[in-house]
């Protein structure tokens, strides 16, 4: 009986373990869009995408998908920034799939430094094109939520909340 009741306890145990890794999971989105640096790209840096993460501890797992590039992906990375909608460095890889349309995927465990930035919003993705090989598309990492239709205006704080100041984030 005694070791019965050792095992009842220890099933118990991890699916208290697995309870409480589940409600630590975080998940993030972004609208991939394009950004011009001026006029004169305005024609190369076309297209558009949604990307999703997961993480899991300090796991973080992406995948997503580019459409209407005007030339063929070449890269796709993790960008972290100064804050929302600050350029900053790469930190990470991204696996893509496809030219013109295609797929983006990664998976990679993050330091605490990389957690932070992620947390904070400073985390983006990149897709780099042929035409525009030092960005074509662009999207923050933030907490997942809802995205509006293409040329849909976005109401109050928009896409763009810092999340690192207090009280910008409202949550719903």
């Amino acid at each position: 009986m005694r070791c019965r009741q050792i095992v009842v306890l220890a099933a118990i145990m991890c699916a208290g373990i697995a309870g409480s890794a589940a409600a630590v999971e975080q998940k993030f989105a972004t609208r991939l869009t394009a950004v011009a640096y001026d006029g004169a790209m305005r024609a190369n840096v076309q297209g558009d995408g949604q990307v999703f993460a997961t993480l899991d501890g300090n796991k973080l797992t992406v995948s997503g998908r580019f459409m209407a590039l005007p030339s063929s992906a070449t890269s796709a990375k993790l960008h972290s920034g100064g804050g929302i909608g600050v350029p900053g460095g790469s930190i990470l890889d991204l696996q893509i799939d496809g030219q013109t349309d295609g797929a983006l995927s990664g998976s990679f465990s993050l330091s605490s430094k990389q957690l932070t930035a992620l947390r904070q919003g400073h985390v983006y993705v990149q897709v780099n094109s042929q035409k525009a090989p030092e960005g074509n598309l662009w999207g923050w990492l933030l907490p997942e939520h809802p995205f509006p239709g293409v040329d849909v205006p976005e109401k109050g704080q928009g896409f763009l909340p810092q999340l690192d100041v207090p009280g910008n984030w409202i949550e719903k």
